[in-house]
């Protein structure tokens, strides 16, 4: 099918100024571009092929999310898409923070995919997807409305090989591992993802980090790293990823980067951006992205003190039920732990919200903090709750953290060489971020039409471009002739998100069109049928 749009503002990707002109798009690309400028009258209405009017209209690259967690999403869930295309999401990036559902093995996959539920949502039973090779072979059976790439996540191989314990690699599990990686790196993975906060990551040392790296170095693919720490830890934690990244030679972007704990609003992102421009400055490749909100998500295993976890998950959970237990998780909830970022001393219970539970009988606490939810339940010590949802839920709880300064996210949106995510969770949830649903056009709204900060023009190079490069896109991120027809079409004042903390289950809306490799996914907010796009693969 041929297309031509007539009369857009185009804003190519690349942060040069929008113009007026007119696209042709011919078996998936775009054929042509004639500004009008040089050519008042443009491509002529003879021409064969839907004509488009986009008078008043912006036409952009489709974005391009390196960081959502929808790798069970993009695989289970029949209405995969909807919630993407309305973000004008053309491209899509699953396998963050080290997390995965793959490689599985019959000794840890029930362990894993329990893990990650509250973050990637729940398995099936019967799905036991052996390596990276396998998912990219189901998702190729799915009927796709977008592009869908995905990470092997270093925690998920660590998890398959030797579960979730603190001991380090021995040297057969390492080479195991390393085999894993190269695996999937031969089979064209996008790169590789760490979650160094997390468990089984958080026990690994530099020297295993750095040997476990080398071994997808030389596909010049890169790493994108969820660090240890984002509060107390964040300028160590940074030292410690670009040293790594640096003697294994691979490129680096730090995932969500920010600085979270009240008390280090304003002074640790300055300092940890230092360590960065400063290994730029060296020539290291590293680069970082962010979400335009000043709240994260993740699962309330995170806020977990190490003193509290065994070797096994399931028995740090049970041990919750122990009235022994329960005092223990209250002492040491409220010390500091060196090496740890303790979120409950650092922000406080009030800013901790439940977000997700599995349980019927805790669905009533979704949308509260814990100060809430205890006071609902009678519970004098929020920790006690806490201890309480660990062992009825086994650890499938999700939490959003009221973390960040607005002042904070700013500065690192301000950095050239940051880029736009969501950081999007896709567990069961009554009450998830508002990421999932609006990452995208609330940064255009916000940082582009309410506050100006950015130009129209710099803000659409951070979804699009930047990240197409990012991960090596050929032929994507930019309006240029002969890359394919990934395109929005919208009017700037119309293009809203409206998923907010306390409603976040909002459609964003406002676009007229979603081209996915010159063909319509979405017009008019409605989601078209008969799409298959091509997956982010090498």
């Amino acid at each position: 099918m041929r297309y031509i749009i007539h009369n857009g503002n185009i804003c190519d990707g690349s942060g040069k100024a929008s113009y007026l002109g007119d696209i042709l798009i011919e078996e998936g690309k775009i054929k042509e571009i004639v500004p009008r400028t040089g050519k008042p009258e443009g491509l002529g209405r003879e021409l064969d092929g839907m004509h488009i009017e986009a008078e008043g209209k912006t036409v952009t690259p489709g974005f391009i999310d390196t960081h959502r967690h929808c790798d069970l999403a993009a695989l289970c869930d029949e209405d995969f898409g909807t919630l993407e295309l309305a973000q004008g999401l053309t491209g899509v990036a699953g396998g963050n923070c080290g997390l995965g559902i793959f490689p599985y093995t019959p000794e840890y996959g029930k362990q894993m995919a329990d893990f990650v539920e509250p973050c990637l949502g729940v398995s099936p039973q019967d799905l036991q997807v052996g390596s990276y090779s396998r998912y990219i072979e189901l998702l190729k059976g799915k009927e796709l409305p977008l592009h869908v790439g995905c990470y092997q996540g270093i925690g998920a191989v660590k998890a398959a090989v030797k579960g979730y314990g603190k001991s380090p690699f021995t040297a057969m599990e390492m080479e195991r591992a390393k085999g894993y990686i190269k695996e999937a790196m031969e089979a064209g993975c996008i790169g590789v993802t760490t979650g160094i906060m997390y468990q089984p990551e958080c026990y690994t040392s530099r020297d295993e980090m750095k040997e476990l790296l080398k071994a997808a170095a030389p596909y010049g693919r890169p790493l994108a790293s969820h660090i240890r720490g984002e509060g107390d830890n964040l300028v160590s934690s940074v030292e410690e990823i670009t040293g790594i990244c640096e003697e294994a030679q691979i490129p680096l972007n730090i995932s969500h980067f920010k600085a979270t704990g009240i008390k280090n609003w304003g002074r640790n992102i300055h300092q940890a951006i230092e360590i960065i421009e400063k290994a730029r400055g060296r020539g290291q490749d590293v680069t970082v992205d962010f979400y335009p909100y000043c709240g994260g998500s993740t699962t309330l295993v995170s806020l977990i003190p190490p003193d509290m976890v065994e070797e096994d998950m399931n028995l740090t959970f049970r041990k919750m039920e122990t009235r022994e237990g329960k005092e223990k998780l209250r002492r040491s909830i409220y010390s500091e732990h060196k090496g740890w970022d303790n979120m409950v001393t650092a922000i406080g219970w009030e800013r901790i919200v439940i977000s997700s539970v599995i349980s019927e009988e805790n669905m009533e606490l979704t949308g509260l903090n814990f100060l809430e939810a205890a006071k609902k339940r009678n519970c004098e010590e929020p920790a006690y709750l806490m201890a309480k949802l660990l062992a009825e839920e086994d650890g499938k709880v999700g939490i959003i953290l009221l973390s960040m300064s607005q002042e904070d996210v700013d500065t690192v949106a301000k950095l050239p060489y940051s880029m736009v995510i969501s950081d999007a969770l896709y567990g069961v949830s009554d009450c998830p971020h508002p990421r999932l649903y609006g990452a995208f056009p609330r940064f255009l709204q916000d940082y582009v039409v309410k506050r100006g900060i950015f130009t129209l023009e710099e803000a659409v190079r951070k979804m699009t471009s930047m990240p197409a490069k990012r991960l090596n896109l050929e032929g994507r991120g930019l309006i240029k002739e002969g890359f394919y027809a990934d395109l929005n079409i919208f009017s700037l004042e119309e293009f809203k998100d409206y998923a907010v903390y306390e409603n976040s289950r909002q459609l964003s809306a406002g676009l007229s069109y979603v081209f996915v490799d010159g063909r319509i996914a979405m017009k008019d907010n409605k989601r078209q049928e008969g799409i298959k796009a091509e997956l982010l693969h090498r």
